[in-house]
């Protein structure tokens, strides 16, 4: 009879302790960035880290697939691809957020779908990051508001830029529901290709869609008026700096204090003037349509 508890304990134990599918996950994507980091210190082939790289992502693709299951959006293909880029920290793409990436083409709308648990994780990874421009809160409310979230979650090679945040009737049966204007950037100035972002949690699920805005967002004549002085004043600071064979420290922060100026300046009036555009009311509807589909409805 003992023999007999012990075995029972030992499968009541088993259950309590086994790994999650996520843990599995985890633990997959962990080795896999330690081994490519190990074969980068000693100095292997490119085609050799390619390689190793394809198969781990190939890996951790199936996966997620099988903790997420099919995607069930109208008008978004039911199998998607893994969002992390690479495995290598010494490549751009990594770190991304863990997920799957669903999309008809390259340049048309997007969703990046996760879990809560995986997020979690993810934003308790980003809270020590040296650039305290890129930290981001453990709560995935607070993160959901912020540009850092969308450029380390599903940006690679460029920064979202938050134009204004949409006010969204909450999707029944979703808990969390966030949309907002903005486009990505390497530089300062206005971003003229615009994307409506719109984030969705409900029970276990997060989602993070991107779609071209329809229609394009309108220029507006004092918002242009804004960024065009501020461009001319920093043009006159940087060719101060440059006539000082790049030795006038001043002139060169000045120039660049003008163009961030001029760039927050720009956003506000968008912000403020946007709304009362004819075309608003579409983006707007958009960003509904958007939430309200990713939540089954």
């Amino acid at each position: 009879m003992r023999l007999v508890w012990a075995f029972l304990f030992a499968l009541a134990s088993g259950v309590v302790f086994a790994a999650s599918p996520e843990d599995d996950y985890i633990a997959a994507r962990d080795k896999a960035i330690s081994d490519i980091a190990a074969q980068e210190s000693s100095n292997a082939e490119v085609e050799a880290l390619d390689g190793a790289n394809t198969k781990a992502l190939a890996d951790l693709e199936k996966r997620l697939s099988a903790i997420l299951g099919p995607l069930a959006v109208k008008d978004f293909p039911a199998t998607g691809t893994i969002n992390l880029q690479s495995l290598s920290a010494s490549d751009i793409g990594f770190g991304m957020l863990d997920g799957l990436r669903y999309a008809k083409s390259d340049a048309g709308p997007s969703i990046v779908a996760t879990t809560r648990g995986l997020v979690e994780r993810w934003l308790r990874s980003k809270a020590d990051e040296d650039d305290e421009g890129l930290r981001l809160p453990a709560g995935i409310d607070e993160a959901l508001k912020l540009d850092a979230f969308y450029t380390q979650a599903i940006g690679s090679d460029a920064a979202f830029v938050k134009t204004l945040d949409f006010s969204l009737k909450k999707p029944e049966g979703a808990d969390i529901a966030v949309a907002r204007l903005g486009g990505w950037t390497q530089d300062v100035g206005p971003i003229y290709d615009q994307q409506v972002v719109v984030a969705v949690v409900k029970g276990d699920r997060v989602l993070v869609a991107e779609a071209p805005a329809s229609p394009p967002v309108p220029k507006i004549a004092a918002c242009e008026a804004l960024w065009t002085a501020a461009d001319a004043a920093a043009q006159k600071f940087q060719q101060a700096y440059q006539n000082s064979d790049l030795k006038d420290q001043q002139a060169y922060d000045s120039a660049n204090a003008a163009w961030e100026k001029g760039d927050g300046d720009y956003r506000a009036c968008m912000g403020e003037r946007l709304p009362g555009d004819p075309g608003f009311p579409a983006l707007l509807a958009e960003a509904q349509q958007l939430a309200d589909r990713m939540t089954g409805k």
